[in-house]
């Protein structure tokens, strides 16, 4: 199982990024764990500028924006 963080202070950006994840996850039938940080200290120590920011197993792969799809498959393939 992958373990993926969605960083951020729960806006709809940040909303649609973790239902995308969950989205390709089925896709792909990868198997996730998607927790959603809110606590900014958090979102800080994670090394997030620009939210949303995404970690999946603890390597933070994107911040600020919505990711394509395709970067999604990729990350989640691993």
């Amino acid at each position: 199982m992958r373990k993926v963080e969605v960083f951020g202070p729960g806006c709809k950006r940040c909303q649609a990024t973790a239902d995308l994840l969950a989205e390709r996850a089925e896709a792909l039938g990868v198997a996730v764990e998607i927790t959603k940080v809110t606590d900014y200290t958090a979102i800080a120590k994670a090394g997030v500028a620009a939210t949303p920011g995404i970690a999946i197993d603890g390597k933070l792969v994107h911040a600020g924006g919505l990711p394509e799809a395709s970067a999604v498959d990729s990350w989640l393939r691993g």
